[in-house]
């Protein structure tokens, strides 16, 4: 465990609400001296904030910023972020791994001065292309290079943090993770004696989503294969969906969003879940519910949740290959039960909110180590 007096701080642009069970368990660990700070997101992103946490204490800043976050020179400075460090005075500080939050710099300087360290937590460092591209790069690799560590989403964001040249003892992977274990024994669905199968899906409706995609292949599929899709969320591209869904799966049922009991209906009533596009901390839920997946590869987030056991990773945008997953996942009702209860093994062992705390207590424990010759309490 770490010091019994260390505080530890945690700094997101925004604090979303799914992030709660994380932060309480995390506060748990460290007898609940965690603080998180964040600001409010743009309204087109349509997040949902989280309220008030059991085990750590919420401070609310400002965003300002300039441009929308998926623009390449999207900058934004959260004010408020020095007036809540020096109020919390932490001795270990978790950052996001942006660049573009460019008050993060000063929190980074304000920390190192007062001898306590700084921790990234990121996605990972794909390759950036476009406009600038190297000054971006060098940008990035700048910031970085002035974290104590950094601890990725993924193994494979873990990979990419490596390549750019950071310390291997420098840098941690902790499955990212939404749920807590599960308290319940896996749920048991029979075999269906006659019936079409049901597939699921739970997500904001926008186009990085790529739900057009599982309806194009859902219609293709051949009679005794076509399931009934459901499609759980809400979002600006729904209009265009229900249009699309109506001219070739006319059976779709756009339910809007779902949360709590009603939601877990779905779950328990469908045979398979599919995330075709980008995002989807909903694939957690279903596995939760013993269901296989079908995911597209992405941030490498999803291929540290899914394998053959228990699902499918296809090639991100490509329509062929999800048809003919849906193909095979649908010819064997069998094999997708066993493969829900492996995914149910994996988030019951593996991937929730309590491993990914460990993981992130292993890493300040680790860092603060490294560090101990120029930082003590």
């Amino acid at each position: 465990m770490m010091h019994q007096n260390l505080r530890l701080g945690i700094q997101q642009r925004v604090l979303p609400d799914y992030r709660a069970a994380f932060f309480n368990a995390l506060g748990q660990l460290v007898e609940q001296r965690l603080a998180v700070f964040g600001g409010q997101p743009l309204v087109q992103e349509g997040i949902k904030t989280l309220g008030e946490l059991n085990d750590a204490q919420v401070f609310w800043g400002r965003n300002y910023t300039l441009f929308d976050p998926s623009h390449p020179f999207f900058l934004c400075w959260q004010h408020g972020l020095l007036e809540w460090l020096n109020c919390w005075q932490p001795h270990a500080l978790i950052v996001e791994a942006n660049p573009r939050l460019l008050s993060n710099r000063k929190a980074i300087e304000r920390m190192h001065a007062k001898g306590g360290i700084v921790i990234g937590w990121g996605l990972g460092a794909p390759s950036i292309d476009g406009e600038f591209a190297q000054v971006r790069q060098h940008e990035r690799l700048v910031y970085l290079q002035s974290l104590d560590g950094i601890i990725a989403y993924s193994k494979l964001g873990a990979r990419q943090y490596l390549a750019l040249g950071l310390p291997e003892e420098r840098v941690f992977a902790a499955t990212n993770a939404v749920l807590p274990k599960p308290s319940t024994p896996p749920y048991h669905r029979p075999i269906p004696v006659i019936s079409q199968l049901q597939v699921l899906f739970v997500g904001r409706l926008q186009k990085r989503k790529r739900v057009d995609l599982l309806i194009k292949a859902c219609a293709s599929l051949p009679n005794e294969l076509k399931p009934l899709l459901f499609i759980v969320g809400d979002g600006p591209a729904r209009p265009e969906l229900e249009r699309l869904a109506m001219e070739i799966l006319p059976a779709t049922m756009f339910v809007g969003d779902q949360r709590g009991e009603s939601l877990a209906t779905y779950f328990k009533q469908a045979d398979l879940f599919v995330l075709p596009g980008t995002g989807g901390l909903a694939v957690q839920q279903a596995m939760a519910y013993a269901l296989p997946v079908i995911v597209a590869q992405g941030d490498g987030t999803q291929e540290d949740l899914v394998g053959p056991k228990n699902g499918w990773v296809v090639p991100a945008n490509d329509l062929n290959a999800l048809t003919q997953t849906l193909r095979e996942a649908l010819s064997d009702i069998r094999r997708l039960r066993r493969m829900g209860l492996e995914s149910y093994r994996i988030v019951a062992e593996e991937a929730n909110v309590e491993k990914m705390a460990e993981a992130f207590v292993s890493a300040i424990e680790r860092v603060w180590m490294l560090s101990h010759k120029a930082y003590s309490l």
